[in-house]
């Protein structure tokens, strides 16, 4: 958005000499020429924000400063991915905000009140004992979709009816006229260089890497945002890193492409499994294969423009809300009471909202002679996630505090016990069965992850050990038990407990 407006042809120049653009009066002001070649010069910055997150991930950059985000840091960055997007969610729901509060009404009720309600007409037949499994909480795991199949519904039959019910600007009017899907193809493949190679200039590589920094922040976010939703365990560190090169590669693509944005994690998806407690990989390639049917068909991916405006701001007042909530609980892990934590988050969150309002007011504030480098400027400070996340993660690890204040005891003994010792058997198998690769990957990519582009998007081989020199007396036990090792005195291994003796139990009870 920082690029288009500094490419529009109607921008103006002020006194200062910066670039200040201007809403254009009619829809056939701009020329279709500058349009395409604005177009590409966006599709350049996205094509470079994909090049760098891909850097970030290979590199082992983003996992090494995931892990050292403590709870000082996580806790005022979700909150404020949350609280930052406030605006839009009450720009959509003013288009009509009884559509609005109907689903989100529909929507509380489901996941909260009636959470916990099974239908019996759910439960699923096992065949091998010829029981009946519990059904599932049906309304909890749709708790987002049928209220937004009930809401669409509803505006359907109304605008059957002829009954005016949502309020729209003129421009707003125009965008939904122009997205009309009836003379849309059903077929169209789309290929590299159809509007024209991406064009790198100076403000598109600016641009770029402001990009691609705050993609890779909001994204690291959501991976946790997700992970603690579903009370997964912590997130390792090529687990952020192979998702960061694979938003690279949708990123790189799509600037291929010639779309005017790359790929990001979304913070609704993960704010909606909150709701429906349903997370599985196999839902997400079946969206990743949706959204590849969608872009190939333009009239069925019109479609989507058709849904209404206040059914997008309901949407997002109930699912960013759950990433403010998941924010907030992280302060438990710290000692918030502490005054150098309560400045660290006022400060940070405050930050993150004074300034991008202060540099959309007036942007000219922002001029050091080199438009590229204003560009850079103004694309971060106008991101409140990379405000925050920047001066949280500063200071805290620049300001003096105990461990006990930052949060950090627990992270602190997983670091002391090193690579090559015993974690609990259940944990470790938890992390793997979450974080690890899949079957498939793991046979096709054997020993090509101990090499350079690889070793970083790989679990590490001191996993790999643990697992193939487990023992099959130290880790067999009945489900429930646990195998309670204790270490011989005078040596570092383990070994049984010794049950002890009818003399030793007669004396401990006379003691007693």
């Amino acid at each position: 958005m920082v690029l288009g407006s500094h490419l529009s042809l109607s921008a103006s120049m002020d006194r200062n000499g910066t670039a200040v653009a201007s809403a254009c009066p009619a829809p056939h002001c701009t020329v279709a020429g500058s349009q395409a070649a604005s177009l590409r010069e966006v599709s350049g910055a996205v094509l470079v924000s994909g090049l760098v997150q891909l850097v970030l991930g290979v590199s082992g950059v983003s996992g090494w400063a995931a892990q050292r985000c403590g709870p000082m840091v996580l806790a005022p960055s979700l909150s404020i991915i949350g609280l930052s997007t406030y605006k839009e969610a009450a720009f959509f729901c003013s288009t009509n905000w009884g559509i609005a509060l109907l689903l989100m009404l529909l929507a509380v009720t489901f996941s909260q009140h009636l959470g916990s309600c099974r239908l019996p007409f759910c439960a699923c037949p096992q065949a091998q004992r010829g029981s009946i499994e519990p059904s599932v909480p049906t309304l909890r795991m749709f708790s987002v979709l049928l209220p937004f199949a009930s809401v669409c519904i509803v505006c359907a039959i109304l605008s059957h009816l002829h009954v005016p019910w949502e309020s729209l600007d003129l421009a707003m009017a125009q965008l939904s006229w122009a997205n009309s899907t009836f003379h849309a193809p059903w077929l169209r493949i789309p290929y590299a260089g159809e509007w024209g190679w991406p064009l790198l200039t100076p403000q598109a590589l600016a641009v770029g890497i402001a990009m691609a920094i705050g993609c890779s922040m909001n994204s690291v976010g959501c991976y946790v945002l997700c992970g603690r939703l579903l009370r997964a365990p912590r997130l390792p560190p090529h687990a952020c890193n192979r998702g960061l090169c694979t938003e690279g590669l949708g990123s790189l693509l799509a600037g291929l492409l010639g779309t005017p944005g790359g790929t990001a994690a979304s913070i609704a998806n993960a704010c909606a499994i909150g709701f429906t407690q349903t997370g599985s990989r196999f839902s997400v390639q079946i969206s990743a294969l949706a959204c590849v049917v969608l872009g190939t068909s333009p009239r069925l991916a019109g479609l989507l423009t058709r849904i209404p405006l206040a059914i997008h701001g309901g949407v997002l007042c109930i699912t960013y809300a759950v990433a403010v909530g998941t924010g907030i609980s992280y302060f438990q892990y710290a000692d918030i009471d502490s005054g150098r934590n309560i400045f660290i988050v006022g400060f940070a969150m405050f930050m993150a909202l004074l300034v991008p309002r202060w540099l959309g007011a007036a942007p000219a504030h922002l001029a050091t002679g080199w438009v590229p480098l204003d560009l850079l400027f103004l694309s971060l400070l106008m991101v409140p996630v990379f405000l925050t996340g920047f001066l949280s993660f500063f200071m805290e690890n620049t300001v003096s505090g105990t461990l006990e204040e930052r949060g950090l005891l627990s992270d602190l003994s997983l670091r002391k016990a090193g690579p090559g010792s015993r974690r609990p058997c259940g944990e470790r198998d938890e992390a793997s069965q979450v974080y690890g690769l899949p079957a498939g990957l793991r046979r096709l990519l054997p020993s090509s992850c101990k090499v350079f582009p690889c070793c970083f998007l790989c679990p590490g081989s001191e996993e790999e050990e643990e697992e193939s020199s487990r023992a099959p007396e130290e880790g067999t036990a009945a489900p429930g038990e646990g195998t309670q090792l204790l270490p011989r005195p005078g040596s570092g291994e383990l070994q049984p407990p010794r049950r002890p003796s009818e003399m030793e139990m007669s004396t401990w009870h006379t003691e007693a």
